[in-house]
């Protein structure tokens, strides 16, 4: 484990991307997510929603790349294993992902270890992004605006949180930065909700997250451009688009769930 990442030998201070990833506050609690991270399979592709990038990075990319750049450092919210944030390393010069959870920072170490050329542009620690304090440090460490990426991490955080989320994020994105947010969206929660009930149980990769006592929470669609509003920022663009999943519907075909999608920042 590395107790400061930001210093690790492996991330230059002179190269652009930083992918700040945490699971920060969400329900129920940092231990859960540590529990979580510590039991998950370690193959690729197995948690549920560690879907391939060319159905999750991929996807976004076209979406976000109109607004992300500028030279700006990239900031990962909600990183786990580190997958997507590896995707960004791929298409931007500084990645840092951050996490709640050790166990989840350790594995996206790991596994970017073996990505030739990310040295030099990725690296990761633990944060709670919902710790206004500790997310200062970072701003200041990266001495400028930053680019923010958010990929279902409100809709699993308390109700309480999210604004503490959303402020964190506006204060990264500061004059210049933009953030974009995917979460599911009101009818995606109800199919999350239908496929932990199933008569036969859930998918095993959604009980393996449900056997850990976390749950997505109802979060309403207008809720999202609302969280980011009250935080100071614009909403620039927004759509919607299917998120993906590792597990099998009821078609046969990899299962996606409806989100909602937006890009937001100081419009001045």
């Amino acid at each position: 484990m590395h107790p400061n990442p930001v210093n690790d030998p492996n991330l230059s201070e002179d190269d652009p991307v930083l992918s700040l990833a945490s699971r920060a506050g969400q329900t129920p609690n940092a231990l859960a997510w540590e529990n979580f991270w510590r039991d998950a399979p370690p193959e690729e592709h197995t948690v549920f929603w560690d879907a391939p990038q060319e159905r999750t990075g991929a996807v976004h990319l076209p979406l976000l790349a109109p607004y992300f750049g500028g030279g700006r450092p990239v900031v990962d919210v909600g990183c786990g294993n580190g997958s997507v944030t590896r995707f960004l390393a791929g298409h931007y010069g500084r990645v840092i992902g951050v996490d709640v959870s050790a166990e989840a920072v350790s594995r996206a170490r790991d596994a970017a270890s073996g990505d030739e050329g990310a040295g030099t542009a990725l690296a990761f620690r633990q944060l709670d992004a919902t710790d206004i304090e500790a997310v200062g440090g970072l701003r200041t460490e990266l001495a400028g605006d930053a680019d923010v990426y958010v990929r279902g991490v409100l809709h699993q955080c308390s109700p309480g949180d999210r604004p503490r989320l959303a402020a964190s994020v506006a204060a990264l994105v500061g004059e210049r930065g933009r953030v974009f947010v995917v979460e599911p969206a009101a009818e995606g929660g109800a199919a999350l909700t239908a496929l932990s009930q199933r008569a036969e149980g859930p998918p095993s990769a959604l009980a393996a997250v449900l056997a850990h006592g976390i749950r997505p929470m109802e979060m309403p669609d207008e809720s999202l451009p609302a969280l980011f509003g009250t935080a100071g920022l614009d909403v620039l663009a927004r759509g919607a688009v299917p998120l993906a999943l590792t597990v099998v519907g009821p078609d046969g075909e990899s299962a996606e769930v409806a989100s909602n999608w937006l890009v937001a920042g100081r419009n001045g």
